[in-house]
């Protein structure tokens, strides 16, 4: 028989076993259950003719890369460099049926041939530089035709496509002319 004296003073505090488990049995409500609740998910923004170019600073190419759409644009795909693999953009695009122009050198508005992607029609390239510049296009959708310059400004919605071909020629005269005085 375990005298009294002893019985109360080993029962005074928790053992090291009991103490253990209280923090193991804590710890697994936490992170089962307050885990995922503390910090929501962050989600791409959408793709649109206007958001392109922000959408495009928010993924992961945001220091360089290439934008593909296919499909009409309702599938795109996205990649850092020339020797990295096409993946899927995970977040949304409101870019549907869009067609894409530039104007040549002599100032002919033209939609260029893009080539094919697993054997799908390429709609949309547009490439996003470590410089902050982008491809200079005009995209035409049905919520409107859109100029998007290539460096300085924000993309603009313009009600033809003889209005944004007259703001990429206004956008493109002065560099044209920088070496006139030689």
């Amino acid at each position: 028989m375990i005298p009294l004296s002893r019985l109360s003073r080993s029962r005074s505090a928790f053992s090291l076993i009991e103490l253990l488990l209280v923090i193991f049995i804590i710890s697994l409500i936490y992170f089962l259950g307050f885990d995922g609740v503390s910090q929501p998910k962050k989600r791409q923004p959408t793709l649109s003719p206007l958001t392109l170019k922000k959408s495009l600073l928010h993924s992961p190419i945001r220091h360089g890369g290439t934008l593909m759409c296919i499909d009409a644009c309702n599938r795109c795909y996205i990649r850092k460099d020339v020797t990295t693999p096409f993946e899927p953009y995970k977040g949304k695009i409101d870019l549907t049926d869009a067609k894409s122009y530039i104007v040549d050198k002599d100032g002919i508005l033209i939609q260029p041939e893009l080539g094919r992607y697993q054997d799908h029609p390429i709609c949309l390239l547009f490439d996003l530089f470590p410089n902050g510049s982008s491809s200079q296009l005009i995209l035409e959708t049905k919520k409107g035709v859109f100029y998007l310059p290539t460096f300085f400004g924000e993309p603009q919605k313009f009600p033809s496509l003889e209005e944004a071909k007259r703001a990429w020629l206004l956008h493109t005269h002065p560099l044209s002319r920088t070496g006139d005085f030689y």
